[in-house]
Order: structure tokens, then sequence, then C-alpha cells
């Protein structure tokens, strides 16, 4: 099935080269980079595109093939963690309030909905300023205003489950709750957050680049996607500066997006059927 989805979904298809490519290009990006990342040459600032630097140099004759190759693993690993542990989190507080249900769900419900109030970024932005600028601030601050999203989605899932005879035939056989919901419930849960883990990956690397650009992510001089933007941004006229950490913020972020379109027509049973 997932063969004839790649087969007959080009846009899924793109999606996992792009992304696969990426990966392995951060994975290995030390390796290939033709110049350290980190390395000055003010003899050689604002290079064109070409020549010996192929995507130009910055302000400080730094190569940007180099910075974009190795500011790859800070931007996709930012994306990458932020996912991971939002997801987790938000799986085991939705379950958990979904399957108590009652007071503690309506409770624990509101305290999600709270942190959703809040604008996702605007949020993102206060909890790493109060922090402090790191990377560490800024992938906690992206989990704490992400995970009410995975909450929610779990909750329902949850909820709309445990009603099916499989889980009553197992409660009726003196199961556990614990047993109940990692044998029953979580296995049959999981498809929804699959789906929305791949959309959101490509988001969290848009959010984590955002808040690089604005100065609250890794610390420069460390290369990374948004914080290469936002020293283009202050010299326009060299547009090569912006532009080449820009592509790879975007075709990471639609490669993602493409994937995880894929991924819903794979796991909805409905359109399964279609392909």
């Amino acid at each position: 099935m997932l063969w004839r989805l790649l087969k007959q979904n080009k846009l899924f298809t793109l999606g996992v080269v792009v992304c696969i490519l990426w990966i392995v290009i951060a994975l290995i990006a030390p390796l290939i980079a033709p110049y350290d990342p980190l390395a000055q040459d003010l003899s050689a600032r604002f290079a064109n595109p070409g020549g010996s630097h192929l995507w130009g140099t910055d302000s400080l004759g730094r190569d940007i093939l180099s910075r974009v190759l190795v500011g790859s693993r800070i931007s996709i690993e930012g994306g990458l963690l932020t996912i991971i542990f939002a997801a987790l989190v938000g799986v085991i507080y939705g379950g958990v309030s979904g399957f108590i249900g009652g007071m503690v769900d309506e409770i624990m419900m509101r305290v999600s909905e709270l942190v959703q109030a809040f604008p996702t970024i605007i949020l993102a932005m206060v909890i790493s300023t109060a922090l402090g600028p790191s990377l560490l601030h800024t992938l906690l601050a992206m989990v704490i205003v992400w995970w009410p999203n995975y909450a929610r989605v779990m909750r329902s899932m949850v909820i709309q489950v445990r009603s099916n005879e499989y889980v009553e035939a197992s409660k009726s056989l003196g199961a556990s709750g614990f047993r109940i919901f990692f044998k029953e419930i979580l296995p049959n849960s999981i498809g929804s957050i699959i789906v929305l883990a791949t959309v959101d990956f490509g988001n969290a690397i848009l959010l984590f680049s955002g808040l690089s650009f604005l100065g609250l992510g890794s610390p420069p001089p460390t290369p990374e996607w948004g914080a290469m933007v936002s020293d283009g941004a202050n010299y326009l006229t060299y547009w090569w500066i912006a532009t080449f950490p820009g592509l790879g913020i975007l075709t990471m972020s639609m490669g993602a997006n493409f994937i995880g379109d894929g991924m819903r027509d794979f796991l909805d049973p409905k359109l399964r059927k279609e392909l």
C-alpha cells in the first residue's frame, strides 16, 4: 500500500525525496562542506556566487554553501526534537485526560486551552526571552507551546476508541486500565498523531527558524538557517546571503507537508480505498 502511495502520489514522493536528501546532508554536512562554516576571510566578503564560493560569501567572508549545509543540522534537529517531545507530552497528557474523563478531563483540557489561547510565536518569544537566548531554551519554549495540539487530538481519539467493542471486551476479561490504554487504545489512536507530527515537522522548522531570525535561537556565530536569513536581511543588495538558507527552510517545510498529506491519505481508511 505504501509503495502504491509512492507511485501514485507524486507530491508525497517528492516530499520523501527532499526530506531524506536534507536529512542525509545534515548527517554528513561536516564532511561535504567545502569550507569551515565559521572561518572568516574579510578579503572575500560579499563575494558573488560562483568560482571558489559557489553560493557566495557573507559580510565576514564566510562561505554561504558551507554554512547552509552545516546549519541544516541545527534547523532539522530543532524541528525534530520539538515534535518528538511535544508529541510525547501531548500523547500522555491527552491520553490520560480522555481515558479518565469526568472532572479530571475538564480541568486538564482547560489547562491546554489556556496555553492555546496565546498566539504560538508570541508565547514562544516570551518564554525564550524570559529564559534567555539559547538553543535549549528555544526548544523548551517550542515544546511548551506545541504540546496542546497533540493533547487535544489524542484526547479525541481516546474518547472515540474507548467505546469500541474490543475495549469493552478487554475490560470484561479483567484487563487493567494501564494494559487497556497501551495495548488497545494507544495503537488505534496513534495514526492521527503520526500525521499531525509529520505535518508539524515542517511548521516546527519554520517556527524555530523564525525565533532564530529574531535572535532567540542558537547564538552567533553558529550557522542556522533562520539566523542566516536575519543576517541577509541587513544586506538586501547581496541577495544570496538570505536566499539560499531561505530556500532550505522552504524546501524542507514543503517536503514535510507533502509527506503529511500523503500519510493522511495512507492512514485514513476511506481515502486508502482510493489508492
